[in-house]
């Protein structure tokens, strides 16, 4: 897929509206995450280089349409300029008389950072008004918030009805190389690794690739989800039930296409989810009744390690087990750096699972981390989203 870049464009005395994904964990006004932030510096700085008046936009966490301290995006104007050593003003909202005022008196490669775009009602509805109020701010839109790419936003879709001069930043071109690689001739053998929550989620998206990958290993709440679809004993496990059903199509279908499908050889358990409870390990890929599987055993993590050594392409999502209680994140550590120890591209989608590379320090031995779970997800269930979808190429 070919989007628009902005290599190809001059923004030497334009303003620029930069959509990005700055949606980053902030405690007491500090941020103790700025992936995100940094994930899109290298789109700025090019911006930045070129002579554009720099109009960065972004939403915080859920807000419900109005504004509210805690999800202010001034914390991260004071980040931005510690990372690029650059004044950012800051105004306290994202469209009105106030905002026109300071984009107008921006001079070339000056910055000015807008307050949540979520403290509007209208942006989470795609309204065209609002969208049309954010377009009159500029002469040129640039997209790098892929994480938010699978919403029609206003600030995200709409806007591109009223903009002529569209493109998408770096990060966004990243993402849509690194997963399309997973969609179009992908090195074989492929593997897939599924682990975490939010099964019914990820259901579509494994559809979609089973015409694709060669082997699959589960782990979470995703493995017990499937065990149970096994109608083997998963003890007091944490599993989605509605999810059953669709795991025991998605089983047949693997049998029809003869895929290697693995579920744990065995299980480190608990009798209730604490830091002080006492883990053992199963014997088989079972649980008792009364028990609570928490993560992979070392048979399970030997075999799993044996298929990530074997595969060229592999795509993960979702952790071992309940990785952020160290007493059951050693399954999930092992999986992340068998992954860096490969040779194989590899890319992870999801925040938990990005969250474990970083965990076990390989974050720079993966091909490509994705910042938007749900973004990646729905990619690769339909090959592509909304608001990629408009930056496209004709």
């Amino acid at each position: 897929m070919k989007i628009y870049s902005i290599t190809e464009k001059n923004y030497k005395d334009k303003k620029v509206f930069l959509r990005v994904d700055f949606n980053v964990p902030i405690k007491n006004g500090i941020i103790t995450d700025d992936t995100r932030i940094v994930a899109t510096i290298p789109t700025i700085n090019y911006l930045l280089s070129q002579g554009a008046r720099l109009i960065i936009a972004s939403h915080l966490g859920r807000p419900e349409g109005k504004p509210s301290p805690e999800f202010s995006l001034k914390p991260v104007a004071a980040r931005l300029f510690e990372i690029l050593k650059k004044e950012v003003k800051f105004v306290p909202d994202c469209i009105g008389d106030e905002v026109k005022k300071m984009v107008d008196a921006l001079k070339d490669g000056e910055i000015l950072l807008l307050e949540n775009l979520r403290f509007h009602p209208e942006e989470e509805k795609g309204d065209e008004y609002f969208a049309k109020e954010l377009a009159s701010l500029c002469d040129a839109y640039v997209n790098d918030a892929f994480g938010t790419c699978h919403r029609k936003h206003a600030s995200v879709y709409t806007i591109t009805k009223f903009v002529n001069d569209i493109a998408g930043g770096f990060l966004i071109e990243k993402e849509v190389s690194a997963l399309s690689k997973l969609l179009t001739n992908p090195e074989r053998p492929f593997l897939l690794i599924l682990g975490g929550a939010k099964v019914i989620d990820k259901i579509n998206m494994v559809k979609n690739l089973l015409d694709k990958v060669d082997t699959i290993i589960t782990g979470g709440v995703m493995a017990y989800t499937f065990i149970k679809a096994k109608n083997w004993e998963i003890g007091d496990s944490k599993i989605e039930e509605e999810a059953v059903p669709v795991a025991r199509e998605i089983i047949k279908e693997i049998n029809k296409r003869h895929l290697e499908f693995h579920t744990p050889l065995d299980h480190v358990i608990v009798q209730r989810v604490s830091e002080d409870a006492t883990p053992i390990v199963t014997e088989r890929g079972t649980v008792p009744h009364g028990w609570i599987g928490v993560d992979i055993g070392p048979q399970a993590i030997e075999e799993y390690t044996d298929c990530i050594n074997r595969a060229k392409t592999i795509f993960w999502n979702g952790p071992m087990g309940i990785y952020e209680i160290e007493k059951f994140a050693k399954g999930t550590i092992e999986i992340a750096k068998a992954i860096a120890n490969s040779n194989a591209f590899s890319v992870i989608g999801g925040g938990d699972s990005a969250a474990a590379v970083q965990k076990a320090d390989v974050a720079d031995k993966i091909s490509h981390i994705c910042t938007g779970g749900g973004a990646s997800l729905e990619f690769l269930e339909k090959g592509n989203l909304p608001g990629i979808d408009v930056l496209r190429k004709e």
